[in-house]
């Protein structure tokens, strides 16, 4: 059975340090897929934007479909992405070799989204792996490849805990998973407001 059979129908992260906004999350689970239809209003570096978003996953949490719209000050976009599930992408409509392998999407005006590859991945304690992912910008809705590396670090008896790194960006932190597989705490970036 699916893990998302068990999500809640929604969730909020107010997303903080990096920009100030706040997400909201819906799902809609049916059949072998589930659709998740979000929204994130925030300021980052001076700059405002409203982001929509409506993503489909397959039974084991592979991005299938995402749809990204954005506006901000300088005007609006919008951005379709459809995997195959085994690791190759088009990006409105365009072949996107450069993806060739990923198997999540990962919007960075989004906290939901490193959801897809805890959840896919299902590492148990102690065990560690790459999780490339195909990265959508906030401000342009610019597409890139992002590599990622996920290793559990709990041991199993309370909530998943997953040291996270993005070396494009310098960056890692300590991820806190909740029951559902969706992030309580993303240091730096947003904590679970509901849901």
């Amino acid at each position: 059975m699916p893990a998302w059979v068990r999500l809640p129908p929604y969730a909020a992260w107010r997303h903080r340090d990096s920009r100030d906004g706040f997400e909201v999350v819906f799902f809609e689970p049916g059949g072998g897929s589930v659709r998740i239809e979000g929204q994130t209003a925030a300021i980052e570096d001076g700059e405002p934007f409203a982001a929509r978003y409506a993503i489909e996953l397959d039974d084991g949490w592979r991005t299938r479909a995402a749809s990204a719209w954005s506006r901000t000050a300088r005007g609006s976009g919008s951005v379709l992405l459809e995997a195959d599930g085994h690791g190759s992408w088009l990006v409105d409509g365009r072949a996107a070799p450069l993806l060739d392998g990923c198997l999540d999407v990962d919007l960075e005006s989004s906290a939901l989204t490193n959801a897809f590859p805890v959840g896919r991945l299902r590492l148990a304690p102690g065990d560690a792996a790459d999780a490339p992912a195909a990265y959508v910008r906030a401000l342009g809705l610019d597409v890139g490849r992002l590599e990622q590396r996920y290793e559990r670090i709990d041991d199993g008896t309370g909530p998943e805990r997953y040291d996270y790194a993005a070396p494009a960006f310098d960056f890692g932190c300590e991820l806190v998973y909740d029951e559902f597989g969706l992030v309580i705490d993303y240091p730096g970036i947003a904590t679970r407001a509901g849901g």
